[in-house]
């Protein structure tokens, strides 16, 4: 949804409070899990800190459980337990040299760059780094040296809460099925309206359409990795908490599709640059191309909706394959486009595309060329299809 062209700035501020408050709401309704998993965590660890060390007022329990659970998103075990590693080892070297070098601004800088140093001498992530600097600066900035002697309670309080923060995750684990559609969504319904996009400027002759489709288009890789980041936190909760073992099979599936899913991506890209080369004297393209593209793009939507209600995957297959035989079919038909590489070579990239596809529903490569030479017929030699095809971004 955009503001219309010409609207007053009135509307337009109206649309920005709206847009910001509906994204908000989104945002709440994806994450209200991961908040009350941070807020009963950071509970538990404070009471526990109280029950087992008899402290009055634990501080780096709860800030351990925060940490952890607030920036751990994919590999989720190893990143809790890489930051509360961190954590301890940053309130370790800032209660062993606090004590013995004060508190003060060249202090500060000498306590952090040796906390990193021992974090990254004994093997920790960046992350773990960066946690090993930052609780030795609160350390230092909020408590101040605690006496002579080594205080193991806020090491311990550290270790505490990563426990924690791992137990609830186990306990009480975000829903992986409803993570990892959250970030596969975005890429096909983007790759749909970049699809769409590239059909409407090939009908149109309109070289600036297809070169905004391909600034789309460029926009979706992103999201590849953060859906790939999704998955795998998705499969390691499935695998770890009870509650959601039986997500497991549904994720495999994701997984099975994940490299073709990030191979539709780039065809996507593939097929909204060689427009540019159909388009680029300002005619038509022929309408048999713009249908293909459109049968793409539902072939995308089709397969959208199969990868989340795991059914039948034909409607898929149907569509890939009628856009490959769509595309072959206008080459039989017209022969003054033989020569035309132009065309040629967008054609073969939809060929390329509709193999994916089906290699997506879980054909092998043998069975997909297979459907594929039956769709299109010898003549396109869909043998010489380049499944991972890609090159320059240059038009």
């Amino acid at each position: 949804m955009e503001p219309y062209v010409g609207s007053s700035w009135w509307h337009r501020v109206r649309f920005f409070v709206w847009d910001r408050l509906r994204s908000g709401v989104l945002r709440l309704r994806d994450g209200w899990l991961q908040i009350l998993q941070t807020g009963v965590a950071a509970c538990v660890a404070w009471f526990l800190a109280v029950l087992l060390l008899g402290l009055e007022k634990p501080t780096f329990a709860p800030i351990a459980v925060v940490i952890s659970l607030g920036l751990a998103v994919g590999e989720r075990s190893r990143r809790i337990i890489e930051l509360t590693l961190g954590v301890a080892f940053g309130v370790v070297f800032a209660d062993l040299l606090v004590s013995v070098i004060g508190v003060g601004a060249v202090q500060g800088g000498i306590l952090v760059i040796l906390a990193m140093m021992a974090a990254v001498f004994l093997g920790r992530g960046d992350l773990g780094v960066n946690e090993a600097a930052i609780s030795a600066m609160i350390l230092m900035i909020t408590f101040g040296p605690v006496g002579a002697g080594f205080p193991p309670d806020r090491f311990l309080e550290a270790l505490i809460g990563g426990g924690v923060a791992l137990l609830v995750n186990a306990l009480l684990p975000i829903n992986p099925e409803r993570m990892v559609s959250t970030a596969v969504h975005p890429i096909f319904d983007e790759s749909v309206v970049v699809l769409k996009e590239t059909a409407a400027a090939l009908d149109e002759g309109d070289f600036e359409r297809a070169q905004n489709a391909l600034g789309k288009a460029r926009a979706i890789d992103a999201r590849v990795s953060d859906f790939k980041e999704a998955l795998a936190a998705g499969r390691e909760t499935a695998r770890i908490a009870p509650s959601r073992r039986r997500a497991r099979g549904h994720l495999d599936l994701y997984a099975a599709s994940a490299d073709q899913i990030d191979l539709i991506v780039r065809h996507v890209r593939i097929l909204a640059r060689s427009a540019l080369g159909v388009v680029r004297a300002g005619n038509p393209a022929p309408e048999p191309l713009g249908v293909a593209i459109r049968d793409l793009a539902r072939a995308t939507g089709a397969l959208a909706a199969y990868l989340e209600t795991p059914e039948s995957p034909e409607e898929v297959r149907r569509k890939a394959l009628k856009s490959a035989k769509g595309a072959a079919m206008l080459l039989r038909e017209r022969e003054d486009l033989a020569k035309n590489m132009a065309t040629n070579s967008f054609i073969d990239d939809i060929f390329s595309a509709a193999y994916d596809f089906l290699l997506s529903t879980g054909l092998d490569s043998t069975a997909a060329l297979r459907a594929l030479e039956q769709a299109t017929g010898p003549p396109s030699q869909p043998g010489e299809v380049t499944p991972g095809k890609d090159s320059s971004d240059t038009p």
